[in-house]
């Protein structure tokens, strides 16, 4: 008799965003925690950037990533016992990083690269199989992120002092060339197809010139802001970047999105994008007096945000359900907007308080465990 796939490994979306989510408000509570004195000994400032970038973003990644690559090549979705092996691979690096200076630093380096390593394979097999050439840049790009990971933990093992800071810089960067890239593809083209189904005649403006030249930018920018975080070349970058941004978001008509919140959450989060990169060239120049905030637009405001706003789209879209915002997920989305805004202003109002910090943790974890109450009816049921 054919094994029936449970319906939670039928395809990546369902058990990466259901268990993101909860990963989101888990990681988030220890590290606030943490700030007030009651945390764990592996859980240091090193630990929350790489578990937020490892941890939280790409398993939103795969989730996301393994799903879409389905409807591109047309080829059957990953699920099954080889999805639930690259599940068992996030959890594993994510208990690993947990109990840091408990385990050998190898089975810790060993258990944490097995999850990217293995996405960038399945990922690959399926792009690959599937002929889908304009998508091998996925496959490069977080194939290369497993290179960062595994230079992250060369600098933790004592191997390279700075290394652990300059894979954390990379993988932020790698992230913001995905965010670029993916949302280059799916922000106008959602919006272009409501408008249609409103009527309306004004469609938003691609170029694909100017999409070439920003992934380019997007990518020296992460390099020079990697490694010469402040020179007046990364903050020349950064600037340049930040402007080339909010060229491209004017050209998708965001404005006229207001009534949909499920699209307008969209051109939100991909606005924190030329804010955090203008905020990234400021610092570098000196001009700010907490580079935290920069670095948190750029975190939780445009990759938090585009997280959250694309796991309620697609966990809706591919179970068969309207494409509706209901009104906890627009209370989610608000909570989250105001946590990114508290961490970015809180440093510059007052640098020395935590006040700030305990509403942003407040805030994340309020809009996760929404999230959560929502979409684990929907995550974990069949299609309708």
């Amino acid at each position: 008799m054919e094994q029936k796939t449970p319906v939670l490994l039928s395809y990546a979306f369902r058990p990466f965003f259901l268990l993101n989510g909860i990963f989101a408000i888990v990681a988030v509570l220890i590290w606030i925690l943490t700030l007030h004195g009651k945390g764990l000994p592996a859980v240091t400032p090193a630990w929350h950037a790489h578990e937020m970038l490892v941890g939280f973003a790409m398993a939103a990644m795969a989730g996301f990533s393994l799903t879409a690559v389905a409807t591109w090549t047309g080829r059957p979705a990953l699920g099954g016992a080889a999805l639930g092996w690259l599940l068992m691979s996030w959890l594993a690096g994510r208990l690993a990083m947990l109990l840091d200076g408990w385990l050998p630093a190898a089975v810790v380096t060993v258990l944490d690269m097995a999850f990217p390593l293995l996405l960038a394979l399945l990922l690959g097999r399926e792009i690959v199989a599937g002929g889908s050439r304009r998508n091998y840049v996925l496959i490069v790009v977080v194939a290369l992120m497993g290179v960062f990971n595994g230079i992250y933990h060369m600098g933790t093992g004592g191997l390279f002092a700075d290394s652990p800071r300059l894979a954390v810089y990379l993988l932020l960067h790698a992230v913001l060339l995905l965010v670029t890239l993916i949302a280059g593809r799916i922000v106008p083209s959602f919006t272009g197809n409501w408008l249609r189904m409103q009527g309306r005649q004004r469609m938003p403006a691609g170029s694909p010139g100017v999409d070439k030249a920003l992934l380019v930018l997007v990518l020296l920018t992460g390099i020079a802001a990697s490694f010469f975080p402040l020179s007046r070349v990364s903050a020349g970058l950064c600037f340049a970047t930040a402007l080339l941004h909010a060229v491209r978001l004017g050209r998708w008509r965001g404005l006229s999105t207001t009534s949909n919140p499920l699209l307008f959450v969209l051109h939100v989060a991909y606005l924190w994008l030329p804010v955090g990169y203008a905020l990234t060239g400021m610092a570098a120049m000196g001009w700010l007096s907490a580079p935290g905030a920069a670095l948190h637009a750029l975190t939780m405001g445009a990759i938090g945000t585009m997280i959250l706003a694309v796991m309620t789209r697609v966990a809706l879209g591919h179970t068969g359900r309207p494409l509706e915002a209901g009104r906890a997920t627009v209370w989610a989305y608000l909570l989250l907007a105001l946590a990114a805004l508290s961490r970015v202003l809180g440093p510059l109002l007052d640098a020395g308080s935590i006040h700030f910090l305990d509403m942003a943790a407040a805030g994340w974890i309020l809009a996760f465990l929404i999230f959560i109450g929502v979409y684990w009816p929907i995550l974990t049921r069949p299609r309708n």
